[in-house]
């Protein structure tokens, strides 16, 4: 694990110099997964065939220019579409889906060099804060497999967390990169909507769905997020904005940083130890010089209510393609049109995906469709509003990731609404559309607990040098698994 442990930065001298190859590091990859993926269950496909002759292709062009991703492992979330390697969405409904086209951000990181070793497990359709609901096997947390590791994009932060491989790329919508980045141990990025593209990801909820980096500290994940952001004409939601030097950010500088502590994030529900290693982490700061003040966001009550009736509302207008008619599994022996629909459905959807397209269809039926789904963008847009405001006196805001440490697998399953509860400090950020980022902060009771920045839109520099200020600070990232 030695050779994952390296700096993004250092790997890539060592691949300068000649001290190591593509070919050895896609053959430390596949040895790790081999190793400890019987244990945690992080891949669905593994990608060994194709990987291996990328990673010897690129031994031999030696003449090629190599950027800072050039031969580095990654792990893609399998809602993340990839030419001619299987992509299922953790579905029954998509197992034989082999996709004849790249989504954008997978093909940036292979322009930028980087191996696909496989594409990584999640819950299904991304709908689940555990990884509990994958269709085919959960996925364990590396800190202690009788834990969940958090969701949607549990395999993705579990992982980077294993040491399987360099970085990954996870999926976003009410907090599936930022919680189980927390739960892991590893840091994640949910960028602003629209930095980078959505051509390619299996939709979930168009307005609030973001692709974004799992990496095992700050600075890979400012070269990963490099490599992704930019405007794609593919993308309608595709934001056309200047692309900073995100790496050039990472200065280490932080005085007079203002930072917002919201009071509703700190308050009843979050675990006395995760507080504490919050109130640390904001010691931390103040030692290098910023400031901090408690700020309300008092729309915040109503961010998990307003998610869910606008999330669902909007899977199950994007789920309804999957018919059993154009691809996907289609059922045996049905008897019309109309009950290949109903028994494809029945046997392609697990439960909870069944359960957020009920609940989505009656927020959008005549007659309630006023009454839910349109109140529940106006507190959206009230949502938003109190972040503007916020950010009118504060540069960055401050709190948990997730309310407690990971908890036990099979403890909140039987409980949907405990399991949504669990993104409550995720999903205001996710209707506001702003960037954020999870870094580790500390343990509690020998689980990782994730420190949540977020700043404003399209400022992803200042959230990173921020986080990359506090993680030279501690040493909560250099801790590793022991799987």
């Amino acid at each position: 694990m030695a050779l994952f442990d390296k700096r993004l930065q250092d790997v890539h001298n060592e691949l300068a110099a000649g001290k190591l190859s593509a070919a050895e590091l896609t053959d430390a990859s596949f040895k790790r997964i081999a190793e400890t993926d019987g244990k945690i269950g992080a891949f669905l496909t593994l990608n060994e065939e194709s990987a291996r002759a990328r990673a010897a292709g690129l031994d031999r062009d030696a003449g090629a220019e190599k950027g800072l991703l050039h031969a580095l492992p990654a792990g893609i979330k399998d809602n993340i579409v990839t030419k001619g390697l299987r992509t299922t969405c953790a579905s029954q409904f998509l197992s034989n889906y082999n996709p004849i086209y790249d989504s954008t951000a997978a093909s940036k990181l292979r322009d930028a060099g980087a191996v696909t070793i496989g594409k990584l497990n999640m819950d299904e359709f991304a709908m689940g804060g555990s990884n509990e609901n994958s269709s085919f096997h959960p996925v364990r947390n590396p800190w202690n497999t009788d834990y969940v590791p958090g969701g949607s994009s549990g395999g993705s932060a579990a992982s980077v967390a294993a040491g399987q491989v360099y970085f990954a790329l996870g999926s976003d919508t009410g907090g599936s990169i930022r919680q189980p980045a927390s739960y892991c141990g590893v840091v994640g990025l949910k960028p602003t909507y629209g930095l980078v593209s959505r051509f390619g990801l299996v939709a979930f909820a168009s307005s609030l769905d973001a692709i974004g980096p799992l990496t095992k500290n700050v600075e890979d994940s400012a070269y990963v997020l490099q490599a992704i952001a930019g405007h794609d004409g593919m993308d309608s939601t595709s934001a056309n904005v200047a692309i900073p030097d995100y790496v050039s950010a990472l200065t280490g500088d932080v005085k007079g940083l203002r930072i917002g502590v919201p009071k509703e994030y700190m308050g009843q529900g979050i675990d006395p130890k995760v507080k504490e290693a919050v109130l640390a982490a904001l010691k931390v700061y103040e030692g290098l010089g910023a400031t901090w003040e408690e700020v309300s966001l008092p729309h915040t009550e109503y961010a998990v209510a307003t998610y869910y009736l606008l999330a669902s509302s909007e899977a199950s207008s994007n789920l309804a393609r999957f018919d059993g008619v154009r691809y996907g599994v289609r059922a045996d022996n049905p008897d019309n049109l109309i009950d290949l629909y109903r028994k494809s459905r029945s046997q392609g959807f697990g439960d909870e995906v069944k359960r957020r397209i009920m609940l989505g269809t009656y927020a959008l039926s005549s007659g309630y469709y006023d009454a839910y789904y349109l109140k529940a963008q106006k507190v959206r847009t009230l949502i938003k509003r109190d972040f503007d405001q916020a950010f009118e006196n504060f540069d960055l805001l401050l709190g948990p990731t997730a309310p407690t440490p990971a908890f036990r697998i099979g403890e909140q399953i039987g409980d949907p609404l405990t399991m949504y509860l669990n993104d409550i400090v995720t999903i205001p950020v996710s209707l506001a559309g702003v960037p954020a980022i999870s870094v580790p902060c500390g343990f509690a009771d020998g689980l990782p607990v994730g420190l949540q920045l977020i700043g404003k839109a399209f400022d992803e520099a200042t959230v990173l040098r921020a986080a990359h200020a506090f993680e030279q600070h501690t040493d909560h990232h250099k801790a590793r698994p022991q799987l």
